[in-house]
């Protein structure tokens, strides 16, 4: 049924053997720069590319900090805690992401509230967070919010730029500053995507960038949180470095803290593909354009930018016209060698959140039974 869609991908990547979803892609000063930490000895967290990557990463999204950690997952970990998230409490999120939205909010023993998503940009609806707000929570005398019905405290909340599509970003927090909740952008999918001119992670208190290896721009692992809150930011290399008090000697610690802080050796590859992150967006909108005139022509829709956007088109989708359909793409393409993926299990599906509390979530289990990704590697 799908042999020309097939085709059309085998003509557009022209390479032997199987078609991954994405690939890194290492064609500028990786090896250079790692012979560079070899040759320097400082491998670990100490060394002068990490230094270097947070420098850039802020001239690049301009934001006033940028603290280099080990993952996006310890990313997100460290900027919910520091924003004052804590067990008991309750973060607004969407169940349509990857697990390590809602795995992070775990680790403080705090509970994730699923709300919906929008079907233009994938990520939190904002109509759906409008509602909620109306109707579950009161805000209390300290200006926090607190659900109506458990008087639980809602700390935070996490909308996801998801596959680099960026939500309606200042309208959510806008609205969450006005019920005193505080915003940590799930950015780890979106380096290089803006809304209304803005880099994606800077509307929050913080944003939280993932380089793992399947990223836009790769270190193998690694991921940052960008904020332009100093105070928050001294609080966050602190705690992501093992709480360990500045001394020539000395080794003193003064909270419990965490191995978190970006190796040098990650941060030398970091910085040489951040130097060809340009290249690299081009090279994704062309194929992002690709597809939405093939697709087009084929009656099949394919996820665009939102309005005000400009994304970095890290993973490319299609919306098939049923459930049926969707699994039979999957199991054509993936068996004629191009890697395909559905989306994720919605997370309130997992047995881990499966009592978590929700609202409607129409929209994203719609989505969930027709969206498939494709191939969204750069191209030589």
């Amino acid at each position: 049924m799908f042999e020309e869609v097939i085709h059309f991908i085998k003509e557009t990547f022209k390479q032997e053997g199987a078609i991954p979803l994405h690939k890194p892609r290492f064609g500028g000063n990786e090896k250079k720069y790692l012979l560079d930490t070899i040759d320097t000895t400082y491998v670990s967290s100490v060394g002068a590319y990490v230094d270097l990557f947070e420098e850039k990463l802020c001239m690049y999204t301009g934001a006033k900090h940028a603290v280099a950690v080990s993952s996006g997952t310890s990313g997100l970990h460290v900027a919910l805690k520091v924003a004052g998230v804590s067990s008991g409490s309750v973060v607004l999120t969407q169940p349509f992401t990857f697990v390590a939205t809602c795995n992070a909010i775990s680790y403080l023993g705090a509970q994730p509230y699923f709300l919906d998503i929008d079907k233009n940009t994938l990520g939190l609806s904002y109509s759906s967070l409008q509602a909620f707000l109306q109707e579950k929570v009161d805000v209390g005398e300290d200006g926090c919010s607190y659900l109506k019905e458990s008087g639980q405290k809602v700390a935070a909340c996490v909308p996801v730029h998801t596959y680099g599509h960026p939500v309606e970003i200042d309208k959510i927090t806008e609205l969450c500053s006005k019920f005193g909740i505080v915003v940590v952008e799930d950015a780890a999918e979106s380096l290089g995507s803006f809304y209304k001119g803005t880099h994606t992670g800077r509307f929050g208190k913080a944003g939280v960038f993932s380089f793992n290896g399947n990223k836009i721009i790769t270190c193998g692992g690694g991921g940052a949180i960008v904020t332009d809150d100093t105070e928050y930011a001294a609080q966050v290399r602190h705690l992501t470095t093992q709480a360990k008090k500045t001394h020539s000697w000395e080794f003193y610690h003064d909270a419990v803290g965490y191995n978190y802080r970006m190796p040098n050796l990650n941060a030398a590859l970091a910085v040489a593909q951040l130097e060809q992150l340009s290249t690299f967006l081009k090279n994704k909108r062309a194929l992002a354009t690709l597809y939405k005139d093939y697709f087009h022509r084929k009656g099949i829709a394919l996820v665009w930018e939102p309005s005000g956007a400009a994304s970095n088109f890290w993973l490319n989708a299609i919306l098939l016209d049923n459930h049926k359909e969707r699994d039979l793409f999957l199991e054509e393409t993936n068996t004629a060698g191009i890697i395909t993926r559905p989306a994720w299990v919605l997370m309130n599906k997992l047995p881990i959140f499966k009592d978590s509390l929700k609202s409607d979530l129409s929209v994203a289990e719609a989505l969930e039974g027709v969206l498939v990704n494709l191939p969204s590697s750069v191209r030589l």
